[in-house]
């Protein structure tokens, strides 16, 4: 598989052979959709709790006589009927996040990857040192002409002074390949990948 590679300094394009079993199969819609689902599960605190009719402090006796006022019957006033009462079979305080077979995982990441290759969207930096300013940093992404971009890191690299320069540059993200995943990759438009991130994917599946 044949991407573009970028050169940030000399502002120059060129090819770079990727792997065909992790950056050129077939993209499965249905995968990544289970991943994404996936990961956003684990995401929620799942902390939203409503009362139910036992925990509604109130009185437990009846708000008025059974018979001789011409009204419905009740009892107390916790009942759902009433506002200030408990809720039925309302959301409680759970853990939404569910397991997901490793094969799946690992064919979500491949099927991201692919589809961002195919499509275009993926590219490899050539020369990896970064500009440490960001009035800098952001004149050579603007050069790439890209507004949503991801830019993949290996873990060797340093990250922290990256970090600063891109704080303040909007709609541009920093991951290392570690903790690369099928949710930032979809919901960014393109992926800039250092080839050190690169070699080290391609170790890893």
């Amino acid at each position: 598989m044949k991407v573009k590679s970028v050169d940030l300094i000399k502002n120059k394009k060129n090819d770079f052979n990727l792997r065909d079993d992790i950056f050129d199969i077939e993209p499965r819609a249905d995968v990544i959709a289970r991943v994404v689902r996936w990961q956003l599960s684990k995401k929620r605190t799942g902390n939203h709790k409503v009362k139910s009719r036992s925990e509604v402090k109130a009185s437990t006796a009846k708000i008025y006589r059974q018979k001789g006022t011409g009204k419905a019957r009740h009892g107390p006033p916790s009942v759902v009927q009433f506002k200030g009462g408990g809720v039925v079979h309302g959301p409680v305080v759970r853990d939404h996040s569910h397991k997901l077979p490793k094969k799946i995982k690992v064919l979500g990441l491949k099927s991201a990857l692919s589809l961002k290759a195919k499509s275009g969207s993926l590219s490899i930096l050539e020369n990896e040192k970064f500009e440490k300013k960001t009035k800098a940093l952001k004149k050579s992404i603007d050069n790439l002409k890209i507004n949503n971009l991801l830019i993949v890191v290996g873990s060797s690299e340093e990250q922290s002074t990256l970090d600063l320069s891109l704080s303040n540059i909007p709609n541009v993200d920093l991951i290392k390949q570690i903790g690369l995943n099928v949710y930032d990759l979809m919901r960014k438009d393109s992926v800039l990948m250092t080839v050190n991130a690169v070699k080290e994917i391609e170790d890893r599946l």
